[in-house]
């Protein structure tokens, strides 16, 4: 009789109804799957990755494809590959990173982790395009559409043994890059690029080294009125950016990973006129140069995952601006014809940061705390706890869940020298200068998340949000140089629901609605004010619907697999308007904009007969 060992056998049993609803989230986020980024529909250069994260619940998309987080001014965070990167990254103001090199896309907007501080209006997890299989592989994109838009995609990867390599690059032309004023489409052509390449290799079976260079630009034209249309006004406008990103993996135990990470990037930001330009002839050199570099420990213990880490950015900031008045008219006696200036920045900030998630059963608690300071025109520390609970009832496949996070908002750098700098005084006789300070908020959300029949899932929740020294932007003179300011306080409410089918046979895709309210309180606390803005900024106290302030939003994608390599797709969207100032005459608004942007709420009426803050629904204006 002769024995042997038996064989092991292992199988693995995946269920899609099991993972429908994640019992352990304490927040709201929203993933975006791998086969919705690799289905997304072909959109304007710049704008792949922002119409992905508009479609989720609770973001408003303004004029050229700036993005609103729960009714927040330049206050988005992009992490990519783990790295955050604070400033604006809308197509008039950044370089563009597309989604055909992103593999995975994560929205949040509520119980962020303590590892996330500075911008908190609403956090995008980016990780791009890596694919460790065996061997060499690639991929090709083409695209067009209509006003002579066309982009193309290239990507190659290799892995072998312990190294895997990859390489890719994108190049796009457009007849319609930024969201005209007019229903005209005067001067809107651009040309966008991209470069990256990385480098990954396994030192050991603990070690993990990594290297990124990114390289991207666009270079376009700023849509004109029709009254610089008729002068002849050509402005054309840059923005390049230069990433180097170094990562660093090693694995002390099964149990505990550290990572660290470091940064270094350039970027540059330009705007040229000719002297055909109305009412200013104006030019910018705006750039920065920021070292950034975080360390962390991972660890697992039972029921406990734990987090802790430090994080330090440098930045040197430059800018550069002056300008022409070509058209006296449009500006108040006295404002010089002529001004200039140059300035050079240093922003200092530093973080640490301490995040617990237990899962207790059908109980799960996040925990976390974040120091951090900031030192640029002002100095200021803030301690920011963070908590999070989430409770699952699983004979009906339902999570509840609640969370409060304390945040500290530092200002945005956009032009933030210029606005404060001494020689601004040389503009009007009445000059405010007040420094731009950190923002402190308190932010709540409570909901639900619902699974049915296990092909539904419905998310809903409301939050609310108030602030101090909310953060807003402004406009020097006539220049279209933004420049941050803050109001007192503000307050923003609202409730969301989405509800998706991640695939129930051929079809997937979902629909939601937003309902959001958000109110500024004055007196001013920062910012650059002139003329007859002065003598109110600091007297004035009363409240004003927030530029983002659209009550009604609704979104859907769906898609349909006709064959295993065909597919259709479609979707739709609706906003109610948002709130904007004009304080010129109805003549001079139809003089500027044309007759038809003239009305507004679609009905037809007379600007004339709309109170000071009216409602226009025409994209552009806003």
């Amino acid at each position: 009789m002769t024995l042997s060992v038996a064989t092991v056998q292992t199988s693995l049993v995946v269920k899609d109804s099991d993972t429908l609803v994640d019992p352990h989230r304490t927040g709201t986020i929203n993933r975006v799957s791998p086969a919705a980024i690799g289905h997304a529909s072909v959109a304007l250069p710049g704008r792949s990755v922002i119409e992905l994260v508009n479609a989720q619940p609770g973001w408003v998309a303004e004029s050229n494809g700036a993005l609103h987080p729960r009714g927040s001014e330049y206050q988005t965070q992009y992490v990519i590959d783990g790295v955050p990167l604070t400033d604006n990254r809308s197509p008039s103001f950044a370089a563009p990173i597309e989604v055909n090199d992103v593999e995975s896309l994560s929205v949040l907007t509520a119980n962020f982790p303590a590892e996330y501080g500075r911008k908190l209006g609403g956090v995008v997890e980016i990780s791009t395009l890596r694919n460790p299989r065996q061997g060499f592989h690639g991929s090709v994109v083409a695209s067009g559409g209509s006003f002579s838009t066309a982009d193309g995609y290239l990507m190659a990867q290799d892995s072998w043994g312990k190294n895997n390599a990859g390489i890719s690059s994108e190049g796009a032309i457009t007849r319609r890059y930024l969201d005209p004023p007019v229903l005209d489409n005067f001067t809107n052509h651009a040309t966008t690029s991209d470069f990256a390449a990385y480098y990954e290799r396994d030192l050991t079976s603990r070690d993990r080294l990594g290297a990124t260079v990114r390289h991207s630009q666009a270079v376009f034209q700023v849509p004109n009125e029709h009254v610089q249309e008729a002068a002849g006004q050509r402005q054309d406008r840059g923005a390049r950016e230069t990433i180097g990103v170094l990562s660093y993996q090693h694995l002390f135990s099964p149990d505990v990973l550290g990572d660290l990470r470091g940064m270094t990037r350039g970027d540059l930001a330009s705007l040229s006129s000719n002297d055909l330009s109305r009412p200013i002839m104006a030019g910018q050199e705006r750039s920065f140069r920021e070292s950034y570099v975080k360390g962390s420990i991972s660890a697992h213990r039972k029921s406990h995952e734990l987090k802790a880490g430090l994080e330090v950015d440098y930045d040197s900031i430059h800018e550069r601006f002056n300008y022409i008045i070509t058209d006296p008219v449009q500006f108040d006696p006295g404002t010089p014809r002529t001004f200039r200036f140059a300035g050079h920045g240093l922003d200092r900030e530093q973080a640490w940061y301490a995040q617990d998630l237990m899962l207790l059963g059908r109980w799960t608690v996040s925990l976390g705390v974040r120091w951090d300071h900031y030192q640029l025109l002002v100095k200021a520390s803030a301690l920011s706890p963070r908590l999070g609970i989430a409770w699952y009832w699983p004979q009906v496949d339902m999570v509840l869940h609640a969370s409060y996070d304390r945040v500290f908002q530092t200002p945005a750098f956009e032009n933030i020298l210029l606005s404060s700098s001494p020689a601004m005084t040389a503009l009007n006789e009445q000059v405010l200068r007040l420094p731009v300070q950190p923002s402190h908020g308190n932010f709540y959300e409570a909901g639900l998340i619902k699974n049915f029949l296990g092909k539904f899932r419905l998310d809903t929740n409301y939050y609310q949000r108030v602030l101090d020294n909310y953060a807003d932007d402004d406009l020097l003179l006539n220049t279209g140089i933004g420049f941050p300011i803050a109001f007192r306080k503000g307050r923003i409410y609202g409730a969301e629901s989405k509800l998706e089918i991640p695939g129930w046979g051929r079809v997937s895709g979902f629909v939601s609605y937003s309902y959001m309210v958000g109110f500024g309180y004055t007196p001013v606390t920062g910012g650059l004010f002139v003329g007859n803005d002065v003598t109110t900024a600091l007297t004035n106290t009363g409240r004003f619907p927030v530029t983002q302030d659209q009550r009604n939003t609704i979104s859907s994608r769906f898609r349909y697999q006709l064959v295993p390599r065909a597919w259709i797709g479609f979707g739709g969207s609706y906003g109610s308007g948002l709130p904007t100032e004009f304080n010129d005459t109805p003549e001079d608004l139809i003089q500027q904009f044309g007759q038809a942007i003239s009305t507004v709420g679609g009905y037809g009426l007379p600007f004339l007969s709309m109170p000071r803050w009216v409602r226009i629904c025409l994209k552009g204006i806003a």
